[in-house]
């Protein structure tokens, strides 16, 4: 079985549909979060999609789903410090990104306002929870761990060491993330760990029993 896996879709969901029929054998994909468009339109994937969230979503959207509501059939949301049954698979979740103001306000209490949403971060809580989960094949973030280095004048090291510290307490098969547009190879805590392109230039084959996968370009 392959199975396939995409990033940052920011309501391209033409490029997300062309992926999808372009394999109509694989029976479902991932998505590293950024899904929905800006004004904060879902898609009615062709295929089942799991997914976790990023720094752009729809977080009402998500909350209605997660309350049992508005349920889209083939999307399957993955909420943070959770895993969920993917055919073969045990897919893990940490979605969002890191802030330390932020990081240790319970996730229920995280403030939303129309104009600045901060559920769109993950909370020391959902790392802890995610990090006690055993079993896991794929770990989803939608953050990079450390080092990830944003070539600029200052070499920026963009990775988030509650990344890490995941990676070290679950070691998972594989490692997925994306939140940067661009595609890296690498491998921390001893996990393979690969950042996904946006869709509208790659993804991602996976085969389901070795975990070895194949870049798609456009």
């Amino acid at each position: 079985m392959t199975i396939g896996a995409l990033a940052d879709v920011h309501g391209n969901f033409d490029a997300m549909t062309r992926a999808m029929e372009r394999h109509p054998d694989v029976p479902f994909w991932l998505c590293v979060g950024d899904l929905a468009s800006r004004a904060g339109a879902y898609p009615d994937p062709a295929a089942p999609l799991y997914w976790i969230k990023g720094n752009n979503e729809n977080f009402d959207r998500i909350a209605e789903w997660q309350a049992g509501t508005g349920l889209v059939p083939n999307l399957h949301f993955i909420p943070n410090g959770t895993a969920m049954r993917t055919g073969p698979l045990h897919v893990a979740g940490l979605g969002g990104t890191f802030a330390p103001k932020w990081f240790d306000t319970p996730a229920a209490k995280l403030p939303h306002t129309k104009s600045d949403d901060k559920r769109r971060h993950f909370v020391r809580e959902e790392v802890e929870a995610c990090s006690r989960l055993r079993g896991v094949d794929i770990l989803m973030t939608h953050e990079a761990p450390r080092p990830f280095i944003v070539v600029d004048n200052r070499r920026l090291d963009a990775g988030k060491p509650a990344i890490n510290a995941v990676l070290a307490a679950l070691k998972p098969r594989l490692h997925l993330f994306g939140h940067h547009h661009r595609f890296m190879e690498s491998e921390r805590e001893g996990v393979r760990s690969v950042c996904i392109d946006r869709v509208n230039r790659s993804y991602l084959l996976i085969d389901a029993h070795s975990l070895e996968y194949e870049k798609i370009d456009w």
